[in-house]
């Protein structure tokens, strides 16, 4: 595992602007005076006194003060913070190692064995992705340690549709003012992240850049790589008429449509403090930011067993847009809202927010945050792999014949969800 900014030994370098990485900086060089040997005037009181006189005597004193010498401190980056970051975070990174990890904190790229990690004709797949807004609620409760699950979700369970297993994690973490503290909290949950994925958190970049964000604000991106062996991969072609679709459920809203829930919280006139009128044991905040789930464990198991044909992960565009992203021409699904419970955060917000069926569908994914394309005959036999990772499964739909663009008709959900 490698990168310019985690477990380098010196302090970090700056990238582009401002970014914290690992090559050391020499920010503020001696005066010339003391480089090359002269003795600073304030040492002789003679030699000062002189130049006073002098001065005064030949008229008006020129300005011959300049201004103080600046460093990069002064500026509002902080080299001496992304090194106690880059200190602090390295045992975390060092916890996701994995099979085909091939080298230590440090480099300038990360390097990874796909042979040691058992592969013999495999194919990369590749993935990118953030939080969203999601990030303001976490900021506006200064409760960052599951962000970084959210980050690691949104990128992994997007490879996972494809049948591939993923292998490495980067990230980016920016920001206005570098807080130790806070982005230790956030790599602990991108760690955490990467060790339920299976993969390995082989690097990541911090940029401190006061004037881009205000201070406590930041932002996050990350970065997945996985494989599958060639044959292998899962593309939905197979998909006809007459198959099932189950549906995995979320762990709450996951990492999307967080707009729209500021707004809905804005108008309840609820603190995040406050306790969450759906579940009173916990607050509103922390609800609010449970954890996108991560599917890799049970939807590999069931791609591996032949059990899947295609897999969609429910993201932006809800329960309307991402399926049809899987199907092939001349495919379409019925999904009925009332094959499974519509969970309580989403009864709220559709209630407070005052959230026609559809914008709900196409917004949130309404506690189906993945689903699963199989055959009727296999059915069974997937819902088995599944449970057995852990996975709660519900029978929500079907594929019929489309005659137009693949698309999900929603059936029942003003009737379900008006209970």
């Amino acid at each position: 595992m490698q990168s310019p900014r985690r477990g380098a030994p010196r302090p970090a370098k700056i990238a582009g602007e401002e970014a914290l990485q690992s090559v050391p900086v020499d920010v503020c060089s001696a005066p010339d005076s003391a480089q090359d040997g002269r003795r600073d005037q304030d040492t002789e009181p003679h030699v000062r006194e002189e130049v006073i006189r002098k001065t005064e005597s030949a008229g008006p004193k020129p300005d011959t003060v300049g201004p103080a010498p600046l460093t990069y401190s002064q500026a509002g980056v902080d080299i001496d913070a992304g090194a106690a970051l880059v200190a602090a975070i390295k045992p975390l990174a060092g916890a996701t190692a994995r099979r085909g990890t091939a080298a230590s904190l440090g480099g300038f790229g990360a390097l990874f064995d796909l042979r040691a990690a058992g592969f013999n004709d495999p194919i990369l797949v590749a993935t990118t992705d953030g939080v969203g807004t999601k990030l303001k609620v976490a900021i506006a409760c200064d409760s960052h340690d599951g962000i970084g699950i959210d980050l690691v979700a949104m990128c992994v369970n997007d490879l996972v549709v494809q049948g591939a297993e993923p292998l490495l994690f980067l990230d980016y973490y920016a920001t206005g003012k570098l807080e130790v503290e806070t982005g230790r909290r956030i790599v602990a949950g991108i760690a955490k992240g990467c060790r339920l994925a299976g993969c390995a958190l082989v690097g990541g970049e911090t940029a401190e850049m006061p004037g881009m964000y205000a201070e406590s604000d930041y932002d996050l991106a990350g970065f997945a790589v996985g494989a599958a062996e060639r044959g292998q991969l899962i593309d939905g072609t197979n998909i006809q008429p007459g198959d099932m679709v189950l549906g995995l459920a979320s762990a709450g809203v996951h990492s999307n449509g967080f707009s729209l829930v500021r707004k809905v919280v804005e108008r309840s006139g609820l603190s995040y403090g406050a306790n969450a009128p759906f579940d009173t044991r916990t607050s509103l905040g922390e609800a609010l930011l449970t954890p996108t789930r991560i599917y890799v464990a049970s939807t590999l198991a069931a791609v591996r067993a032949g059990c899947i044909k295609a897999l969609a992960h429910i993201t932006g565009g809800g329960l309307i847009e991402n399926l049809p992203r899987v199907l092939p021409q001349g495919c379409a699904a019925e999904i009925d809202a009332a094959n499974w419970p519509l969970p309580p955060v989403f009864e709220w917000l559709k209630r407070s927010g005052e959230l026609a069926p559809l914008e709900l569908a196409r917004t949130f994914n309404c506690g189906i945050g993945m689903m699963a394309v199989v055959s009727r005959d296999r059915t069974a036999e997937a819902e088995r792999i599944l449970a057995a990772a852990g996975e709660r499964t519900f029978r929500i739909g079907r594929i019929i014949a489309g005659s137009k663009e693949p698309e999900v008709h929603l059936l029942n959900a003003e009737q379900a969800w008006s209970r």
